[in-house]
């Protein structure tokens, strides 16, 4: 009897699932003992983080695509095609293209992370992000255009893709247009919901000082509740009002409705156990990256950790060993602190942050990780 591996989502977490899974598993996979679907709605793999240089001029959008035929194993099943439906007690996905529905033994969710502009009045309309490719895009344009006035960047929405980049992104703005002979004529702004400038209190504590000896103005506990796209102008639900020349703005984040409408858990992310990443409210699923709420950040990093951990377990389970892989919270990130100079992270659940002083070197080392990062998603790093 063929053992069926479903894994929804082709980013970075199920793609490096999927190569794991075809090397660790190619003698029963030959034999035809298992069988792994990588199910995607997009031909391509979409990295990121390159849409944080695209809006500064650095990156085009086609250095974060790349086909999903080319990264990913011989041996894996790859379908391109939409889940409209996961009957976790039937062990069955609905497709939308598909004549039946595709059956699984065990479903990994790494559906990561959508963008929820509209649950905000007028965010949509009056701002822009660089967290999709279109939304680089038309920043960049905007960046380009921009010769005075006030540029404000708000955190509206937590928990969001890469805590990081918004500080990454005042950072670099800051020095860009320094560079340009443009910082004098134009003030940056950034806005945090909490007390602080970070979700993450030693990593808030790091980021302070710079900002303060940079200039950049900082509005903590500042909710935002409405835009004004026409008078230009950004409220909170604390009554403050910023006026803004162009607003770039993180928008809340939800997951995908399908896995929300399973019962898996809400706003679609996956209620799971934090360490061995199996799905609280079903049987046989697993859920990593985005897709699942262990409280760490939601990076690229994690994402590739978590693979290997679900991975590990996995192949423990078609093999009727015992899983003990487990998953220890483990994150690294590098932070652009301007455009020649990045700091670096790394922690877990037991250790906090200590962000590195800021080098030219860190900042080399996370374009070449950008660069070097296909190999990743490959499997082969």
């Amino acid at each position: 009897m063929t053992h069926r591996i479903a894994i929804l989502g082709g980013g970075t977490g199920g793609t490096v699932l999927a190569n794991d899974l075809a090397e660790r598993l190619a003698p029963e996979i030959d034999a035809g003992d298992v069988e792994v679907a990588l199910i995607n709605d997009d031909p391509d793999h979409v990295y990121k983080p390159v849409w944080l240089y695209v809006a500064f001029g650095q990156r085009e959008p086609a250095d974060g695509r790349r086909p999903l035929a080319e990264l990913v194993d011989d041996r894996v099943d790859l379908v391109i095609d939409r889940v409209t439906e996961i009957d976790t007690d039937d062990k069955a996905l609905a497709l939308r293209d598909a004549g039946g529905p595709l059956a699984y033994d065990h479903l990994v969710v790494a559906t990561g992370s959508t963008l929820a502009a509209d649950e905000v009045s007028g965010l949509a309309e009056g701002s822009h992000d660089y967290y999709s490719e279109s939304g680089a895009l038309a920043l960049r344009d905007e960046l380009l255009s921009m010769t005075e006035g006030h540029l404000v960047l708000s955190v509206v929405g937590t928990p969001h893709m890469c805590p990081a980049a918004p500080l990454e992104f005042v950072f670099m703005a800051d020095d860009w247009l320094r560079e340009r002979g443009l910082r004098e004529d134009i003030d940056i702004t950034y806005t945090y919901p909490i007390n602080r400038v970070h979700g993450n209190p030693h990593i808030a504590e790091w980021a302070e000082p710079i900002m303060s000896d940079r200039d950049i103005g900082v509005e903590t506990f500042f909710n935002a509740d409405s835009v004004d796209p026409d008078a230009k102008t950004l409220t909170s639900m604390e009554g403050t009002e910023i006026d803004y020349d162009l607003l770039a703005a993180i928008p809340p984040h939800r997951g995908v409705d399908v896995v929300e409408a399973a019962g898996l858990g809400d706003r679609g992310w996956v209620d799971v156990d934090k360490h061995t990443l199996a799905a609280e409210r079903a049987e046989d699923v697993y859920a990593l990256g985005d897709a699942a709420t262990t409280g760490v950040p939601k990076a690229g990093s994690v994402a590739h950790y978590q693979a290997g951990v679900v991975a590990q377990r996995l192949a423990s389970e078609v093999r009727d060993r015992p899983a003990t892989a487990t998953y220890d919270g483990k994150t690294l990130c590098f932070i652009e602190t301007g455009t020649d100079a990045a700091s670096f992270v790394e922690f877990d659940y037991e250790n906090p942050p200590s962000p590195a002083p800021p080098s030219e070197k860190l900042h080399w080392s996370k374009l070449a990780y950008n660069e070097s990062y296909w190999l990743t998603a490959r499997g082969l790093l």
